[in-house]
């Protein structure tokens, strides 16, 4: 292994192993603490695709797609007042929701890689956000994916409430998936800031 994109496989699998953790607080009624930290996964793997290609991306990928593996299995055998802390279908949605989201970034910021310098990594963060977003919540939640684990009662996030408190009825859990969804396509937009400083430092010539 290159020891050069080192550095970005340790900080993914810190988001990664993060992430797990804080996906179990709430942030007000809608989020939870996770939803702040997983984006920069995306960060990670853009500045790796920028500076090293696609394939040092790819492997910073499934580091971080073995390290939330590890991180749901620990969490299926931790008992809490409602059961696992990691349900299977929980288990399932994160890690399918993130591969396939994050090497579906990889791709598309390779085929955009010629463009102006904010587009590669804006479209393949929005595009990729919208697909972990979706996969997720749908296998995790959704009523309709319930043979998947049919120990496991997700009636609650079947819930038909105004969706973010104010709009038309929907389950709760599409609500939990549009709040995440918000979250995301917004830190899409500043995570260009540090994008930009930190490529331009890592290619950045010596004097």
């Amino acid at each position: 292994m290159n020891r050069s994109y080192l550095p970005g496989i340790l900080a993914m699998a810190a988001v990664v192993v993060a992430s797990n953790i804080l996906v179990q607080f709430l942030f007000g009624q809608w989020l939870t603490w996770g939803a702040f930290t997983y984006p920069i996964a995306f960060l990670i793997t853009d500045v790796m695709n920028r500076v090293y290609g696609t394939g040092p991306a790819r492997r910073v990928v499934f580091a971080g797609f073995v390290v939330g593996v590890l991180c749901s299995l620990i969490g299926t055998q931790i008992i809490g007042e409602f059961g696992p802390l990691v349900t299977l279908r929980i288990a399932i949605g994160s890690g399918l929701a993130f591969l396939t989201a994050q090497l579906l970034d990889v791709s598309i910021f390779a085929a955009l890689r010629g463009g102006k310098w904010w587009r590669a990594p804006l479209i393949s963060t929005l595009v990729g956000s919208s697909v972990d977003t979706a996969l997720f919540f749908t296998i995790a939640f959704s009523g309709a994916l319930s043979w998947i684990e049919p120990s496991n009662d997700v009636s609650w996030a079947g819930e038909m409430l105004p969706m973010l408190g104010t709009g038309p009825v929907a389950p709760l859990w599409v609500s939990l998936a549009a709040a995440d969804w918000m979250v995301k396509l917004s830190l899409a937009l500043l995570a260009l800031v540090p994008f930009r400083i930190i490529v331009t430092r890592l290619t950045a010539k010596p004097a």
